[in-house]
C-alpha cells in the first residue's frame, strides 16, 4: 500500500488489510511505504489514528517508511492511492514483470475505471472519512479474492 508520505492513506490501508486478514485468517502479507522521505520513521497522522480508531482499526505500531525497489522483490502487488504515486512508482520498476504487479488501489474496486483515493492531509475530519470508506471498500474485495 504506497501514497505519498505514509502517514495517512497508506498506513490506513495497511491497518484495514491487517485486520481483515486477522478476521479472516488470511496467509497474506501486508506493509505500507510512501514515495517521498518526508515521514520517515513517524507514527500515521494522529487524525487518521483516530479516524480509523473509530472502525476498530488500530494503527498505532505503523511508522512511516520511504517505498524502494526491494519492495517488488517482497510483494505480489502494489496498491498505490494515486496517479502521482503510480508515476512515482512504475519509475522504480526495473522491468514489465515489476510494473505489472503496480495499480491504483480503487482499480479492485473499480476495474479499469483508475480513481485516486484522495489525499486528506489538508482537509478537515469528512476527507479522513471519505478516504476510509474508499480504501475499506477496496481493501475488502482484495481480502474476499485472497481467501476464495
Amino acid at each position: 500500500m504506497v501514497c505519498l508520505g505514509n502517514i495517512c492513506r497508506s498506513p490506513l490501508a495497511e491497518g484495514i488489510m491487517l485486520k481483515l486478514i486477522k478476521d479472516h485468517d488470511l496467509k497474506i502479507t501486508v506493509d505500507s511505504a510512501g514515495t517521498s522521505n518526508y515521514h520517515i520513521g513517524e507514527a500515521p497522522d494522529k487524525r487518521t489514528v483516530e479516524n480509523a480508531r473509530k472502525h476498530a482499526i488500530d494503527l498505532s505500531n505503523l511508522r512511516a517508511r520511504q517505498f524502494n525497489e526491494k519492495d517488488f522483490d517482497a510483494f505480489d502487488r502494489i496498491f498505490v492511492m494515486d496517479k502521482s504515486n503510480l508515476k512515482n512508482v512504475l519509475a522504480l520498476a526495473k522491468n514489465n514483470a515489476n510494473k505489472e504487479k503496480v495499480d491504483l488501489l480503487l482499480n479492485s474496486l473499480h476495474p479499469g475505471k483508475n480513481l485516486e483515493v484522495p489525499d486528506p492531509y489538508f482537509g478537515g475530519e469528512q476527507g479522513f472519512e471519505d478516504a476510509f470508506g474508499m480504501v475499506y471498500k477496496a481493501c475488502a474485495v482484495i481480502a474476499l479474492k485472497q481467501s476464495i
